[in-house]
């Protein structure tokens, strides 16, 4: 059912509460928007509106009244797709604002610097031009390097802060650390894997997008001639932090996995790289498979599950002491009772 064609639309309460709803949250997918949306209709309307009900064009609608009225006061909607999932994703977004700035009006200075740090890490650090992870392990993240300023940038950032009237970077401690990084997650800022790697989100790079090209790449050097720690995709143009690369190393050629069958499908199938014409193989990776596809990696996971399951498993004591029903373990009590129990000749 649309209900965007409904007359005397216009921009209502309906607009108002979504708008606020859209501003708590921070982002919006399809499915979130629905339930919100549907209670909108049924109050419009005096008349119940399930949620399967709200269509796509509703949300795109509400969305773009949205955009409209905020958009006198510097901020604007952004959409983009998820990476992996390739669920679509609206963002509310400051377009004036520094988005460390925003962050640092709600943390303190040492948490600031933190997550500069956090972000160099992410995408410098880790991010070679062998290897372009584009993510930090958890491990990595609660490293003191991380944690604390390097006596190199003590100076620096001391007096960066004397400038802004802040004090100086002390760094934050491990628990301060995993605090910061689960209110960011919660915020929705960074997620973490299965594999415990830290990435970007979606709102992240829809929000950072401009500030990671300024601050991570050469503005001087031609784009499609040199390496460039941030990449976009050859099909869609949003940043790439988790999908495929050309195998030449100083080709900038990027695809996102959700990207790949249509871009070649565009190529009538050729898969060579439309930079360098170098053959595609879709083997060399963006993101944290760079890491967890090698060979090393796999061991260590190998020895990891070894280790696990050698704690499952129960000692000898713990055996001895767990019932047994089977007649093994009743013959191995017994045999243990009699080995215990003086037999006649030895009273004798």
């Amino acid at each position: 059912m649309d209900y965007a064609d409904q007359p005397a639309h216009g921009y209502n309460n309906g607009n108002r509460a979504f708008l606020q709803s859209f501003m708590a949250r921070g982002t919006l997918t399809l499915r979130e928007a629905k339930p919100l949306l549907a209670a909108i209709f049924s109050l419009d309307s005096d008349s119940l509106v399930e949620p399967d009900d709200v269509t796509e064009e509703d949300l795109r609608s509400y969305i773009s009244a949205a955009a409209e009225a905020i958009s006198p006061f510097d901020y604007e909607i952004r959409t983009t797709q998820h990476q992996v999932t390739k669920e679509r994703i609206w963002a509310f977004v400051n377009s004036v604002s520094d988005p460390l700035t925003q962050m640092a009006t709600i943390r303190t200075t040492e948490e600031t610097f933190y997550i500069k740090r956090f972000l160099d890490a992410m995408f410098v650090t880790y991010n070679t031009k062998r290897r372009e992870v584009m993510a930090i392990s958890s491990f990595q993240a609660l490293e003191s390097k991380i944690r604390k300023a390097s006596k190199e940038n003590v100076d620096e950032e001391g007096s960066q802060a004397q400038t802004q009237t802040q004090a100086p970077d002390k760094g934050v401690t491990p628990d301060q650390t995993q605090a910061l990084l689960k209110s960011l997650a919660e915020e929705g800022w960074i997620a973490r894997s299965r594999e415990n790697f830290f990435t970007l989100t979606p709102r992240a790079l829809m929000e950072l997008k401009s500030w990671l090209v300024e601050t991570y790449n050469d503005n001087a050097l031609d784009d499609n001639d040199e390496w460039q720690p941030i990449k976009h995709c050859e099909a869609c143009k949003e940043i790439v932090t988790i999908g495929q690369r050309c195998t030449e190393l100083d080709c900038n050629v990027r695809i996102h996995n959700i990207c790949e069958a249509s871009f070649w499908a565009s190529k009538a199938g050729v898969k060579d790289c439309p930079k360098c014409k170098t053959p595609w193989d879709g083997k060399h990776y963006v993101g944290q498979k760079v890491v967890t596809t090698t060979e090393e990696y796999l061991k260590g996971k190998r020895r990891s599950g070894v280790s696990k399951k050698r704690a499952a498993e129960p000692s000898d004591s713990e055996e001895e002491d767990q019932p047994d029903t089977s007649g093994a373990g009743s013959r191995r009590r017994r045999s243990r009772r009699e080995a215990a129990t003086p037999s006649e000749s030895d009273e004798e």
